[in-house]
Order: C-alpha cells, then sequence, then structure tokens
C-alpha cells in the first residue's frame, strides 16, 4: 500500500468519524394537549355535558410561543358559546358538526355569546366565579389548567324564563363552545380560537344556573432519543 494511498484512506475515515460524531443522539421532547368540559348546574349537581374538546394545534402553538415569549399576547382570555354546532331533525335525531380546528382564523360555527375568564382581565366579571387556576404536582410531566365559567340566573340578557324551548335555533341554546386567546382586544376579531368542543343542545334559561368547569391540560410527552 502505498503512502499516498494510506493517507486518503486515513483522511476518509477521519470523515466517517466526524459525521459519527454529529450523529450522536439528542434528547428531544414533545408536547401534548388535550381539554375536558363539565356543564352543570350547581344549584342542582346535574351534570349536563361532560365531553372532551379538539384541540387547534396551530393556534395553540402562536399562543404559546407569544404567552412564553411575554408578548402580552397569546394567553387564554375568554369563553365564547355558540348555537351552530349541531342540527336536530323533527324526531329529535342530533347532527354533530366537525369541530373547527384548522386556519388560523378558525371560528365558532355561529357565535352568540362569550364571557371573560381571565381573572386578571379588566372585563372580568365576577372574577371569584370566572377564573382560571394552574395545578401542578411535583414530579408530574404535566400541568393542567383549571378553567372555570359560571352562567348566572341573569345572564345572558334576552334569554327565555324557562329551559323549555322547543326552538333549537335560539341564540342561547348553546351546543358549541371554546376558548380563545387575547390578541388585543376583548372579543376581538383576531382573538384566536384555541379549543372547540360540540356537544347536544343546553338551553340557558332564567331560572337555571350553569357552570363550565374546562380543564385543559398540558403533557410533556416521555424524553426520547434518536
Amino acid at each position: 500500500m502505498s503512502l499516498n494511498k494510506y493517507n486518503v484512506m486515513t483522511h476518509q475515515e477521519n470523515k466517517d468519524n466526524m459525521k459519527k460524531e454529529e450523529k450522536k443522539p439528542q434528547d428531544k421532547s414533545g408536547i401534548k394537549m388535550e381539554g375536558h368540559i363539565k356543564i352543570w348546574d350547581p344549584k342542582t349537581g346535574e351534570v349536563i355535558v361532560d365531553k372532551r374538546n379538539a384541540i387547534h394545534y396551530e393556534n395553540m402553538s402562536s399562543a404559546l410561543a407569544s404567552s412564553l415569549a411575554n408578548r402580552s399576547t397569546g394567553f387564554i382570555n375568554e369563553m365564547a358559546f355558540g348555537n351552530g354546532g349541531t342540527s336536530v331533525d323533527p324526531t329529535g335525531i342530533i347532527t354533530y358538526l366537525t369541530p373547527n380546528t384548522t386556519g388560523t382564523n378558525a371560528t365558532l360555527y355561529n357565535q352568540t355569546y362569550y364571557k371573560v375568564v381571565n381573572d386578571n382581565a379588566a372585563g372580568v366579571k365576577d372574577p371569584t366565579r370566572n377564573y382560571m387556576q394552574i395545578s401542578h404536582t411535583a414530579g408530574n410531566y404535566y400541568t393542567d389548567i383549571l378553567v372555570t365559567c359560571t352562567l348566572d340566573y341573569g345572564e345572558p340578557t334576552g334569554q327565555s324564563a324557562f329551559d323549555n324551548t322547543t326552538n333549537f335555533n335560539g341564540n342561547f341554546v348553546f351546543d358549541e363552545l371554546g376558548l380563545k386567546s387575547w390578541e388585543g382586544t376583548e372579543n376581538g376579531a383576531t382573538n384566536k380560537l384555541l379549543t372547540h368542543v360540540i356537544f347536544h343542545p343546553v338551553q340557558k334559561s332564567l331560572n337555571r344556573q350553569i357552570q363550565i368547569d374546562y380543564t385543559l391540560r398540558i403533557q410533556s410527552l416521555t424524553t426520547f432519543k434518536e
């Protein structure tokens, strides 16, 4: 073997070794999010809706980045209510639409009401019953945001006296709701839909109080290597 050939082979081996160094395992992690809503009557204890929601991952990623970068936007501010998530035929059969979780301009199908749930916001009404909490136990790889929203007897303005409507298209016969981010103005057109859940129609009327307990879990997936 000539000296030149030996030098060439050694050089190639060095390049291969450098590539191997570059491919050393990199620790990575992933984020999983899921949500769950409970709609119930705090006076009677009746649970009206108990269901998981859908996450709008594009808007949520933008919201997380804005919040972590302290840009004064992206954080949860409102719970939006609508009546466009289902249709009910004359026999009572309910057809459920698909939650809106694509496109940065996604909205509820037909928003008819909203309420501020950010208890640090100037626009919040009764922060003792409309607020957010953070729940984390040391050693766990997940943290829950617990959102509580209460629709009192007198709200929304214009609701029916009793929960006996046969008009499932009424403004306050809710069948969809979602959490929305703050993007500069209360209930603003640029506020992003972060989650969306569709459920059977629930009428809000003067004779009943309704509370929504919304749990949003942010979980770090087990660290993996490649």
